[in-house]
């Protein structure tokens, strides 16, 4: 097993990559696919340990404008999670040599996850840690309060180290998610063509999202859903049940 570190050029902007590598493998790589404030430090070494229980190569990348890739230059609209999964995504794997993924999102990985499969492109299986297909009151009120730890700087603090450009990072993500327009966001029209097993991670006390994501996933996919309800846990699962969730992870992908 071997570190490599990678760059993505696309349209003129930089995307950093890291690839855990598992030599002698024909297995599909997991690939995967930040939280809105993510980058690829902010998953710390739990990619490692995916990749070592695994025994799969695990891809992970920063979006433009989180972590060392190339910062926003414009203000992002409402489909700016359309434009990842339908165009930058595609090249990306494209360039990887990467023709059937295995992809795991978190947060607004997860619905970049679900459009992308959900417009055709192709996929192994999704895993999806705290999804969201639509727009409820608890993210709103979520992210306001993350506005409040920033102003305090303690969110700042703890996010400066993981991106280059910090307030670019925080501020994309914040004014688009509390924007007016953004409140008519859904992509359940995206789930009724997603035909690939699907296992789906919620906390129970996840400040950004309910078990109605899930519910409307589970209800409209047409692949196989597997969904696991987590109490004492919030909207980071793997954060704080690393161990758990790669237990669940080999089961899922040993069934399936």
């Amino acid at each position: 097993m071997r570190e490599i570190n990678d760059i993505f050029y696309f349209n003129g902007f930089k995307i950093e990559i890291k690839i855990i590598s598992q030599k002698n493998t024909n297995l599909e790589p997991i690939v995967l696919l930040h939280e809105g404030l993510g980058s690829i430090s902010l998953w710390k070494d739990w990619p490692l340990k995916l990749s070592q229980n695994t025994e799969r190569t695990v891809i992970l990348y920063s979006r433009i404008g989180m972590g060392n890739s190339s910062p926003i230059k414009t203000d992002r609209n409402t489909r700016y999670m359309h434009e990842e999964a339908i165009t930058i995504l595609p090249n990306l794997l494209k360039y990887l040599d990467v023709s059937n993924p295995i992809l795991l999102g978190h947060s607004d990985g997860a619905s970049i996850a679900l459009i992308y499969a959900g417009s055709g492109h192709k996929s192994k299986y999704l895993i999806l840690e705290a999804p969201h297909v639509f727009v409820e009151k608890i993210s709103i009120k979520g992210i306001k309060n993350a506005k409040h730890s920033w102003k305090n700087n303690n969110l700042k603090n703890k996010l400066n180290k993981h991106h280059n450009d910090v307030d670019g990072a925080f501020h994309g993500w914040y004014n688009i998610w509390t924007s007016k327009e953004f409140r008519n966001w859904n992509i359940e029209e995206y789930l009724p063509k997603i035909h690939v097993p699907i296992l789906m991670f919620q906390g129970l006390n996840d400040e950004y999202g309910t078990l109605k994501q899930l519910d409307s996933i589970e209800n409209s996919a047409k692949g196989k859903t597997t969904r696991i309800e987590l109490e004492d846990c919030g909207h980071s699962p793997h954060s704080l049940y690393p161990n758990k969730i790669i237990d669940k992870i080999k089961e899922f992908i040993n069934i399936n």
